[in-house]
């Protein structure tokens, strides 16, 4: 089984894949290296140099590529990849896949951007004040496809062990 995680920048994503995949002895990848590898630059240096229109057709690439190829895995998703195209189709219409929503607040995604904004090219130029707001009117158009998931686990006031329960527990 493959298990697809998905959510928000800041809910998780790579951290929990990491540790799920140790438990399960499987590979963990994170989609966003593997575009980073593919292209050779950074996430923030394709938005700048190639736009965002490149990296979402780069991005659709990788992930038909991580779904359809056969070895068992977690992968983390970046927070707009469900968002685009019919990326949820893709991942929701393979037999082998699982996908889970890591949810987690406004207030906690808000702690946990701010602590590495350097890295997030989508909060570049935000002042600190208007990171909520931000977050919250893009949880709100998100929410439609994030909810698609097969599985949704709270992530907010929990340890990446008790994330990783949880899910072995659902699964």
């Amino acid at each position: 089984m493959k298990i697809v995680l998905l959510g928000y920048m800041g809910s998780g994503k790579s951290t929990i894949a990491k540790a799920l995949a140790l438990e399960m002895g499987v590979v963990a990848k994170d989609l966003d290296k593997q575009i980073e590898a593919n292209v050779g630059l950074s996430i923030p240096e394709i938005f700048e140099q190639k736009g965002e229109l490149f990296f979402r057709k780069k991005e659709r690439q990788v992930l038909e590529f991580e779904i359809n190829n056969e070895s068992e895995g977690v992968l983390a998703l970046g927070g707009g990849t469900p968002c685009y195209g019919n990326n949820m189709d893709l991942i929701s219409s393979q037999h082998n896949v699982r996908s889970i929503y890591l949810k987690a607040s406004i207030s906690s995604l808000t702690q946990r951007v701010l602590a590495d904004s350097s890295e997030r090219p989508l909060i570049k130029g935000i002042k600190a004040d208007d990171i909520p707001e931000f977050i919250g009117k893009h949880l709100f158009e998100r929410m439609p496809f994030y909810e698609r998931a097969d599985l949704i686990v709270n992530v907010d006031q929990k340890s990446v062990e008790e994330v990783v329960g949880e899910i072995r527990d659902l699964l």
